[in-house]
């Protein structure tokens, strides 16, 4: 076994520098572009000029808010660092920022080609307060009332619904008795179907997506099965992801099946996910149903300990997890720590991402698992994605049992500045066997025919039963597939590339359609989050 026993402390180190750090700013990063720079007051020296590039390392934290910078200084450090650590940063037009804001800018610096396929090339190219980075990748905390939402039909005149997915434990939204399939009617008197003006969408976004903690808004619900909608009002505060709510053992003729809902790569589920395994161990479960439908990734790392947990000593032993590739510029070396190029093995120890429930350097259980059904929506992305990839890479079967996943084999450092942190593309993970090309996402088919093609079921979620119940639609499925090595008849697997639902978090709702994923859920980063 690939142990990382005596590489763990350097894990650790590197990822301390890069919460230390600003982009650069205290030398914990290497910068290797050329230039100069007047670092004198107020930065009156600096100017863009086309095609030069100051290092970002030097312009990092000069910011407008303590007045230690400019809009310009924050500006021309976005387009450094882009320059030089962005993967594909030759195809990033150079503009003058001068007629832009800062966020405005850093929407300018992605590519804007399209994959093979015809998609957009960069989906994942976003930025928030660090503050808010911080509680959403350490805890899952983030302002709201905990529940997660689909959203059917964004824009007016076309049936506009909004449904409940989960509430989070103990959330406002919980402990109004709000449930999965509850259909959200109205907000502070304003019908969500019917909509059609400025004034009433601004009244749904600022209900639903709360930007003040202790804001009152009152919400009309359909509760699943009801006739009669019912007014609740919940207040927004901060909410703590639970990241494994469920895991049980299901018993069936043929052995116990373990069942585990994982909606989140967050440093708190490290412990929850040893909890689980070794709950199922004891169980002596035969197969395991891995729920990431809600499950947008966060930690790589914790991806490849749960890799490891799934399969065994046995088959991951000097197996690679995935290998990262950075842009040209970096061939042989990571652009922001500057250490050279290693594979991520399968990580078989803990790695105490929250030491008060978990230590560093404990010895991880396992299940020695020769397969594993994944249960998928349009969200299932990134970490989630790299788990299934990894996995594959080491010919564990992986069955996906309901929609293509969300296909992002990127990945970033989150990048903080300014009190900003910045999530821009800059590699790129293969597994085992070097292959990482599902940019169009896993697609479940009965007859399975590319690389990204998994053999399994094309299903759309199913709000009617809780999750976890072994008649909800998804999870009856992958037992049914267990048993006969097939879909159920209720299976759309016969008409090819079909999406699952995509659960809508995060956006907000525009007179336009707005069927997007939440930019909090759709990380990879390595160590501290993909």
């Amino acid at each position: 076994m690939l142990s990382i026993k005596h590489n763990l402390p350097g894990l650790l180190l590197s990822a301390l520098l890069l919460t230390a750090c600003g982009g650069g700013g205290n030398g914990s990063t290497t910068d290797t572009s050329g230039g100069t720079i007047d670092t004198g007051a107020n930065n009156g020296g600096l100017a863009w000029v086309e095609g030069e590039f100051i290092p970002y390392a030097q312009l990092a934290n000069q910011c407008v808010a303590d007045q230690s910078g400019s809009e310009l200084s924050e500006k021309l450090w976005l387009r450094s660092w882009s320059n030089d650590t962005y993967l594909w940063y030759d195809e990033i037009v150079d503009t003058d920022p001068a007629p832009y804001t800062v966020p405005e800018y850093f929407e300018l610096l992605k590519t804007n080609e399209l994959s093979a396929s015809g998609n957009i090339k960069d989906k994942f190219h976003y930025a928030m307060s660090s503050a808010e980075w911080e509680q959403l990748n350490q805890a899952g905390a983030s302002l709201g009332y905990g529940f997660n939402l689909y959203l059917q039909q964004a824009s007016a005149g076309m049936d506009r619904k909004v449904t409940v997915t989960f509430s989070e434990p103990n959330s406002p939204a919980a402990l109004a008795s709000i449930g999965r399939g509850a259909v959200l009617v109205s907000v502070d008197g304003v019908s969500i179907k019917d909509a059609n003006d400025s004034d009433s969408i601004n009244i749904l976004n600022a209900g639903i997506f709360p930007s003040v903690s202790g804001k009152q808004t009152d919400f009309g619900v359909l509760d699943l099965g009801a006739t009669e909608i019912r007014n609740v009002t919940l207040t927004a505060t901060s909410v703590v992801s639970t990241p494994v709510p469920i895991a049980s053992a299901i018993p069936t003729f043929s052995g116990n099946v373990g069942y585990i809902q994982f909606n989140a790569h967050i440093a708190t589920a490290e412990r929850q996910l040893v909890d689980a395994i070794n709950g199922l161990k004891n169980s002596d479960v035969q197969d395991l149903v891995l729920d990431l439908r809600y499950n947008g990734g966060g930690l790589l790392a914790l991806a490849s300990q749960l890799g490891y947990m799934i399969a065994g000593e046995q088959a991951t032993q000097n197996r690679t997890f995935e290998r990262l590739t950075f842009n040209d510029k970096y061939p042989n070396r990571d652009p922001v720590t500057g250490e050279a190029l290693t594979p991520i093995p399968f990580i078989d120890q803990s790695i105490g991402f929250d030491p008060n429930t978990l230590a560093q350097g404990e010895a991880l259980p396992s299940l020695n698992l020769q397969r594993v059904f994944v249960l998928t929506t349009n969200n299932t992305c990134s970490a989630s994605e790299a788990l299934m990839n990894g996995l594959r890479g080491i010919d564990i079967d992986v069955i996906q049992i309901g929609g293509t996943s969300c296909g992002k084999p990127y990945g970033f450092y989150p990048t903080p500045n300014c009190d900003t942190t910045y999530f821009s593309v800059q590699f790129k993970g293969v597994n085992d066997k070097g292959f990482g090309d599902y940019s169009d996402g896993f697609v479940p088919s009965s007859n399975p025919t590319l690389a990204s093609d998994l053999p399994g079921c094309v299903l759309n979620d199913d709000f009617s039963q809780p999750l976890g119940n072994i008649n909800e639609r998804l999870l009856s499925a992958a037992l049914y597939y267990r048993d006969n090595n097939r879909c159920p008849a209720l299976s759309t697997s016969s008409m090819g590339r079909v999406a699952a639902q995509a659960p809508f978090i995060d956006k907000g709702f525009t007179l336009e359609d707005t069927r997007v994923q939440s930019k909090l859920r759709n990380n990879r980063v390595w160590p501290t989050g993909l």
